[in-house]
């Protein structure tokens, strides 16, 4: 029974577009339930229909011309507080869609997403009727307690045990109500931004693909580094667009049976150089620990985000913790990112850093929310670490004491069945199907400076090589990983977090024949020479002197015996 009775559902419609109105109405005909429509389009009108009794929902735009659906729902509050409100507007934004539902509307309704219209209305009556009888119990209970003092003593303990279960149902719904819209919320904003990033998606597909005819057509070598610059600004843009498609659950994933006590091990000295020497790193690792179906390289991304964010939260140091276990969930989720009962591989990184409010808890995974300055993160670290472990079968729990520290689980899914067994093997890249002798060199650019960047691509291109940037030393193992086949990597020395030389250790234990080269303004020698630099040919000093960039790539490509077989990294992988 979708109206207060078995009559025509009554919709009070505040609506001053003839087409509008006519487009909803037929949408509601989709209900299979008689609808009696009185529409108004000014505040008297308004005001004499908004009365006890008469509608079962009222419809509202947001934005009429001599009247707004802010005032329309003071009036609805104040004199049928009870009907549901429901916003029905084509721009209504998201921000003030939540203030609205804080000042009281029911829900709301987007005109260019008009098929959630009739479960919209059914969700809002099915909740005003399940209002109607939560006071109606509450108005027994007060019943019963003003005759209490006339019943004998047996039932007092009786009235006891049915009120602490009343509150525990109540506590209940009350808790499901709320996890109902944090999961409305963020649905929204996964469709909202999977929908930008295919879009974007499409468009940076036809400005790279024009970019790369007209580098076929163009013969100036003015135009080629214009055009190079172009393709780079795509690139990153891409880079974006995939991290969106991340929190949306639209990235593409193989997941594969990988040992978790293995990646987290293989991690640590990446780890430790990522966070700093201030940071104390903790392993509890759990012997017998099943293996997780999951994306190999996405988890070190999840893991890596995890701690930078843990780092982040310890202004002056402490402990970074992180922990393996077998774990099996049996309660049901009261938010949308905790797991489903059943048996997970759970990997835990805790910090003892400040800890998190519950306002930034509430929206902690929503992508470009962030706590931190500007130009400090993007506020996409744990928007893509939530999409993947939601796309993957999985959850997470946030465990935060404020001023005492954070835990965040994630919980993955486990392999079953002769699947965990299987042990990955490490897959040989064979290089010279994409780099064939006599083809043009490949380096890796790794600055943190854009402009200085910029500069040094630019000459190496022009110097007749194939360049690839980085922005950081972990961006640069990331391109490694995705793509092993370069030449010879071109490291700056001051970078902050992983600077050049731990980083060229990293490259170096991966990938131990490729090349390095340093580029530093100043540096200090010993870790140089720790990292691999021998001589003066291994360090190109800034700002550089007329030809020296050039002519130690050409000495360092001469020393090279030339791309062959290369061992993809493949830590943490296996059963």
């Amino acid at each position: 029974m979708i109206g207060a009775a078995a009559g025509p559902l009554r919709i009070l419609h505040l609506e001053d577009s003839d087409l509008d109105a006519e487009l909803i109405e037929a949408e509601l005909e989709k209900l299979d339930h008689p609808v009696v429509i009185e529409r108004v389009m000014t505040r008297d009108a308004f005001a004499a229909a908004a009365q006890p009794g008469l509608h079962d929902v009222i419809l509202a735009d947001y934005v009429l011309p001599t009247f707004d659906g802010v005032s329309a729902l003071g009036i609805a509050r104040e004199q049928c507080p009870d009907i549901p409100f429901i916003f029905c507007s084509g721009t209504l934004g998201e921000d003030v869609a939540v203030e609205a539902l804080k000042n009281g509307a029911t829900d709301y309704v987007t005109k260019q997403r008009l098929d959630r219209m009739t479960r919209t209305i059914v969700r809002a009556l099915a909740e005003a009727r399940g209002r109607a009888e939560k006071r109606a119990v509450e108005a027994a209970l007060q019943a019963l307690n003003e005759t209490l003092e006339t019943r004998i003593a047996e039932r007092t303990r009786e009235l006891a045990e049915t009120n602490a279960e009343l509150t525990r149902q109540i506590g209940e719904r009350e808790r499901a109500e709320e996890a109902l819209r944090l999961n409305q919320r963020l649905e929204a904003v996964g469709q909202l931004t999977s929908g930008v990033a295919h879009d974007f998606n499409n468009l940076l597909t036809v400005i790279a693909g024009n970019i790369e005819f007209l580098e076929r057509a163009v013969a100036d070598d003015r135009s080629k580094r214009r055009l190079a610059m172009m393709r780079g600004a795509a690139d990153r843009g891409a880079r974006l667009t995939a991290q969106l498609l991340a929190f949306s659950r639209r990235q593409r994933l193989e997941p594969t049976p990988v040992g978790l006590n293995d990646t987290v091990s293989s991690m640590r000295d990446l780890l430790q150089s990522s966070i700093g020497g201030a940071v104390q790193i903790e392993t509890t690792l759990q012997a017998d620990l099943w293996p997780a179906l999951i994306d190999a390289t996405q988890i070190e991304l999840v893991i890596l985000n995890l701690a930078i964010n843990a780092r982040d939260a310890m202004a002056v140091g402490g402990r970074l913790t992180i922990e393996t276990a077998n774990v099996t969930v049996t309660g049901a989720p009261s938010r949308p990112e905790q797991p489903q009962p059943g048996e997970y591989v759970m990997v835990a990184v805790s910090d003892t850093g400040s800890g998190m409010r519950p306002d930034v808890l509430a929206r902690v995974f929503e992508p470009f929310f962030t706590t931190k300055e500007v130009g400090k993160g993007s506020g996409l670290g744990l928007a893509q670490v939530f999409g993947f472990v939601k796309q993957s079968g999985g959850g997470i729990r946030i465990d935060t004491v404020l001023g005492e520290g954070t835990s965040i689980k994630v919980y993955l899914p486990r392999v079953v069945g002769d699947a965990a067994a299987a042990a990955e093997k490490a897959k040989p890249v064979d290089c010279a199907l994409t780099h064939p002798p006599g083809s043009r060199p490949t380096l890796l650019v790794v600055d943190d400076d854009a402009e200085v960047r910029e500069v040094t691509v630019i000459r190496l291109s022009e110097a007749g090589h194939d360049v690839r940037e980085a922005a950081s030393g972990l961006q640069a193992l990331a391109a490694l990983e995705a793509d092993p086949c370069v030449d010879l990597v071109i490291l700056d020395f001051a970078m902050p977090g992983m600077n050049g030389a731990e980083a060229a250790i990293e490259i170096r234990k991966r990938w131990p024949g490729m090349p390095v080269l340093f580029v530093t303004g100043f540096a200090d020698t010993t870790a140089l020479t720790e990292a691999g630099a021998s001589g003066s040919d291994s360090v190109v000093l800034k700002p550089f002197r007329d030809g020296e960039l050039e002519r130690k790539v050409a000495t360092a490509l001469a020393a090279q015996v030339g791309p062959g077989l290369r061992l993809v990294s493949n830590r943490g992988r296996g059963a």
